[in-house]
């Protein structure tokens, strides 16, 4: 390699190391801050090259440094710096005297299933722990069996007849209920956590049926790992504000965004002056006009949305506003559902964040517990 092209992979180094310089669009264009002007270059991926706007690219046939400017860039976000890892959550310590010299001692059983008992050897007592699910009727199996089937797209009832297969005999009301108290558990839990999406974030919005009225369902998605970040529903679209969708978001994720999408609704618009915009730069760029083809489709979102329509077919419209409903599918959506745009990965995963066990419901809500005792 020469001493040129060495200078122009370190000077690319450099501006990928300066937040802002380097600006992800989508995963085939990106815009790189001019060192020497106001100005930006656009570069896209043609084939399977990188071709930049700048002279060095476009007249002397050079791997420029805005090129190796990017290709640093997306190696910074593939090393994924704050990985967190959620554990199941492993029984330990005596409840009684918070010894660790336990053992198993059989099983409690009744008609819904059986319980681990453990003994401990210094206090001598016996105790069963069941963290996240005291006092349930049913058994931890049950209760997310009922929610998989349930976000997976069935119906209360067919969900209350599949468990029925199981041997769980339970209304569909009952499964209701499960799904408000653990949605409610499990969403104070996740909003502590900060997935690392990436500087490129989507807004659109869709109209659900809530009690047979047309309402609005806006959302914000970040674009690389499609982390479903914010959501909020609004009775109108061309009158709401979208600066609480905007301000939601940024406060989640401890940042704003460096590209901001959206289609040309006027609201979108803004909310961007009001809570993203700045003088100062790093500078948020909010591109309105989006097409159905091209380099600025809004294809990813539109697929979401196809989720969200797909499931309220299903119940046939939502009952109230506030319904725990819509939040149970975002978490679904983030924390549970492989897609496979991201090869089989859930958008957690790709933010960082690693639910292992064979049962993540299980595994979610018994953390969501452990860390909201009162809930």
């Amino acid at each position: 390699m020469s001493k040129l092209t060495t200078s122009r992979e370190e000077r690319g180094q450099a501006i990928a190391q300066v937040y802002g310089q380097v600006r992800r669009i989508d995963d085939r264009t990106y815009n790189v801050k001019s060192q020497s002007h106001h100005g930006w270059y656009k570069v896209s991926r043609v084939g399977e090259e990188w071709v930049c706007e700048c002279a060095d690219n476009i007249y002397r046939h050079l791997i420029c440094k805005h090129i190796f400017a990017v290709d640093f860039s997306r190696q910074l976000r593939l090393q994924v710096s704050d990985n967190r890892t959620i554990q199941e959550v492993n029984i330990q310590n005596c409840r009684f005297c918070g010894s660790s010299n336990l053992k198993k001692d059989g099983l409690r059983k009744n008609k819904c299933g059986t319980i681990q008992k453990f003994f401990c050897r210094d206090c001598h007592h016996y105790f069963t722990i069941n963290i996240g699910f005291e006092r349930m009727k049913h058994n931890p199996q049950a209760v997310t069996t009922a929610m998989q089937l349930y976000f997976s797209g069935e119906s209360l009832r067919n969900t209350q007849k599949s468990l029925r297969l199981l041997g769980v005999q339970v209304s569909h009301k009952t499964i209701f209920m499960w799904i408000k108290k653990y949605i409610s558990l499990m969403q104070k839990y996740v909003e502590t956590l900060k997935p690392n999406v990436s500087d490129t974030w989507r807004a659109d919005e869709i109209f659900v049926k809530i009690s047979g009225n047309q309402k609005y369902l806006f959302a914000m998605m970040d674009d690389e790992t499609r982390f479903w970040i914010a959501q909020e529903v609004a009775e109108t679209k061309y009158e709401h504000d979208a600066r609480n969708l905007l301000r939601m978001s940024k406060e989640l994720m401890g940042k704003k965004p460096l590209t901001f999408i959206t289609d040309g609704l006027f609201t979108y618009n803004v909310a961007y002056t009001k809570e993203f915009y700045t003088k100062k730069y790093p500078r948020t760029q909010h591109i309105r006009h989006i097409t159905i083809r091209g380099d600025k489709n809004n294809n990813k979102m539109e697929r979401m949305n196809g989720e969200i329509r797909d499931r309220e077919k299903t119940m046939r419209g939502l009952k109230i506003k506030e319904t725990p409903i819509l939040q149970g599918y975002q978490l679904f959506h983030n924390y549970l559902r492989p897609h496979e745009a991201l090869d089989g990965k859930t958008p957690s995963e790709a933010c960082g964040i690693q639910i292992e066990g064979k049962n993540k419901w299980i595994t979610l809500i018994q953390n969501a517990s452990r860390n909201n005792p009162k809930i």
